[in-house]
């Protein structure tokens, strides 16, 4: 088969590519970064390029119109659907058919995303699994004939109590070199898991050394968080966060699976191309902070179950179906240079149990952060995402589970979704008397009602709904009456306002008039019912196993998660009933739990106990599942009362369900019988 020569813009980054590749896969595979929401569904529209025609003899290469196949089913669908310029193309479904010149739009390039990055500031109590030991060797001469390093660890247990201790095998060629240096006084790095496991040396330093390094890391599906802190302050020193490049290869987690399943080399890309960037982050905050990398000794890192399998380089495929199976549930520990991370030589790695197949070490870090198993009070943990990691617990006993929500809460699915960046409208209120909006988008401090919106709001433009946003809008879209409780848009509003207009069958209302045209359809509000349903349904299992019928308290952790508004996800539905005040963000509680357990070896023996103890609960095996789904799809719920919420905001009359409307008719006829008979005074 004939390989064609493809160039992209503006970055300048060419390959060969086999006749009949689509765009989107050659740009994956040179790194050139293309939005694909939808996962290459031709649904999104995120992922549009522009072909250029001619010769470029600066690249030595002639792109012509033929290089291109014709506009797809996808692409003529979409088109018209939305709105597909004369000179755009959806490089998922655009095949590669002779050399092309393709440029990344700069409007998709400046709605990348936003990756909150900051590291939680709490004080974590130090006992870390790496020790800085200064001591001093006694030098030889010739009535001690015992080697230099047998003398450094004679001065280890004599003035630190560490006795027989290994030594990593790069250090046996440096100790003497290092002793002259230091003119022996050296400070050695004493790596120890656990007070009963043995000592081992990791590093070497001339004179005194009084800091150390460890990095924690939260590798997410759709962001990696990456914090450089102090062994021996605690202080967290920078913080670092990117998009997790394993986009490129599926949107999602299931995705990423099939790409492993259909490519044969595609587990091992995923593999480097996470580590590359972890690298990379390890340079950024090392720039940041001045900071040498190789004074970095430890390192925690933490994952759901697919990030944490490619990360170690293990083929994922056994979780893509029944049972589920992982093929490490425990601790791992590691030397952080056997899986290619560049830190001292001698650097270690931990990396956190994950709970469940489907529950990963992030939830597991999560849990450690806000300590259920350490509290009376019954609190529920939930991490949004793709696929939802809950857990439901107190000291006396835990429950965990998964629910398939999809990517609806990232912005795909949703007519005008897309993920945190600047432009996305990211809150909003409708007026129920007007049925007007206002709204807040990233990147702008006013809401669109306010003076100076329009003048801050042109600089980066309006571009869609981001996660919590959409969350938002369909909130008040309820509360103002325009969706029912059964998430059916009301078309006699139309009569009202202009917000509500026919759309094809079904009705939808508009938020922002103007390029892009930003709406909230039928289909929309389905997307988000489903999401919401399934995260619901699997909270409700968790309570049913724990025989509860409310929870004390709930924590909503993600980059998602901190940004929800509680009152709006209970609202919705995506929550049980609870007081308003005791539903928190969280926030990113997996890097603050990768953080303790970096900080504190303790930590790592107290989550791994309780991971073991945490009872794992299968949704998919679950005969009630279906049942909480269903009744979950309302708003915020068909049949679970909300009395705690009411406190707070008045929700819409409740309607009907259908064994209700039965139960009530029947009442009826059974009085009108019975007046029937009634005989007169």
């Amino acid at each position: 088969m004939t390989d064609h020569l493809v160039l992209f813009m503006p970055s300048g980054k060419r390959g060969n590519f086999a006749t009949g590749t689509p765009i989107l896969e050659a740009a994956r595979q040179l790194g050139v970064y293309v939005e694909s929401v939808c996962g290459g569904r031709g649904i999104c529209g995120r992922c549009q390029v522009e072909t250029q025609f001619g010769h470029f003899a600066k690249h030595g290469i002639t792109s012509e119109q033929s290089s291109i196949s014709e506009l797809g089913a996808k692409e003529i669908r979409y088109a018209e659907k939305r709105d597909l310029k004369e000179d755009r193309r959806l490089s998922c479904s655009a095949l590669i058919l002779g050399d092309l010149v393709v440029d990344i739009p700069q409007d998709t390039v400046i709605n990348a995303q936003v990756v909150r990055k900051d590291a939680d500031q709490r004080v974590i109590e130090r006992n870390s699994a790496v020790r800085m030991c200064y001591i001093e060797v006694e030098e030889p001469d010739m009535h001690s004939p015992s080697g230099d390093m047998d003398r450094l660890i004679d001065g280890l247990e004599k003035d630190w109590q560490i006795s027989n201790p290994r030594i990593d095998s790069h250090l046996v060629s440096e100790v003497q070199s290092v002793l002259r240096a230091g003119k022996w006084s050296v400070t050695v790095a004493v790596h120890q898991e656990t007070e009963q496991s043995q000592a081992e040396i990791i590093a070497i330093y001339p004179e005194l050394k009084n800091e150390a390094y460890g990095i924690a890391c939260d590798i997410g599906s759709t962001t990696i968080a990456l914090h450089l802190t102090s062994l021996l302050s605690g202080s967290n020193i920078a913080s670092a966060g990117t998009s997790n490049p394993q986009i490129r290869f599926g949107e999602d987690l299931m995705s990423r699976v099939s790409y492993v399943m259909m490519n044969p080399d595609g587990r091992e890309a995923m593999t480097k191309a996470v580590r590359k960037s972890i690298n990379e982050l390890i340079d950024q905050v090392c720039e940041d902070s001045g900071i040498d990398r190789h004074d970095i000794l430890d390192s925690v890192f933490v994952g759901n179950p697919v990030m944490h399998h490619l990360f170690l380089g293990i083929d994922p495929t056994e979780l893509g179906g029944a049972p589920f199976a992982l093929a490490v549930s425990g601790a791992v520990h590691l030397k952080a240079k056997e899986i290619d991370i560049e830190l001292n030589e001698g650097a270690r790695t931990y990396i956190l149990p994950c709970i469940a197949g489907h529950v990963g070490a992030d939830a597991a870090a999560a849990t450690l952060c806000e300590g259920p198993h350490r509290q009376d009070e019954m609190m529920l943990l939930i991490d949004v995402g793709t696929n939802a990691e809950i857990v439901l617990g107190n000291s006396s006993h835990a429950v965990a589970a998964s629910s398939p929500t999809g990517p609806a809460f990232e912005g795909a699915e949703t007519s005008c979704g897309q993920r945190a960046a600047p432009g996305a409208i990211e809150r909003i209120r409708i007026d129920p008397e007007t049925l007007e909006p206002r709204y807040r988008i990233i990147g702008v401090e006013q809401w669109s009602n306010e003076d100076g919106f329009e003048e801050n709001a042109k600089e980066i433009g309006i571009t869609g709904i981001c996660g919590s946003g959409i969350i938002e809008v369909i909130a008040e879209m309820y509360l103002a009456g325009i969706i029912s409780e059964d998430g059916v848009l009301n078309g006699k509003l139309a009569e009202k306002s202009d917000r509500i207009f026919e759309d094809g069958r079904t009705f939808s209302y508009l938020v922002k008039e103007g390029e892009p045209r930003i709406i909230v359809t039928q289909n929309d509000v389905r997307a988000i019912q489903l999401a919401k349903a399934a995260l619901y349904a699997g909270v409700k299992l968790l309570m049913d196993k724990q025989k509860v019928t409310s929870v004390d308290k709930i924590g909503l952790a993600g980059a998602f998660g901190s940004f929800i508004d509680p009152k709006y996800a209970m609202i919705l539905g995506l929550v049980p009933d609870c007081i308003v005040e005791n539903v928190k963000a969280v926030g990113n509680a997996a890097g603050t739990g990768a953080r303790m357990a970096l900080l504190n070896r303790d930590y790592r023996r107290e989550i791994e106990k309780t991971v073991r103890d945490i009872e794992k609960i299968e949704t998919a095996l679950e005969p009630s599942f279906q049942e909480h789904f269903v009744n979950a799809m309302a708003f915020p719920n068909k049949v679970d009362p909300f009395p705690k919420l009411e406190k707070t905001v008045i929700l819409p009359p409740r309607e009907m369900n259908s064994v209700q409307r039965k139960q009530s008719d029947q009442t009826q006829q059974s009085r009108r019988r019975g007046g029937r008979n009634r005989r007169p005074r």
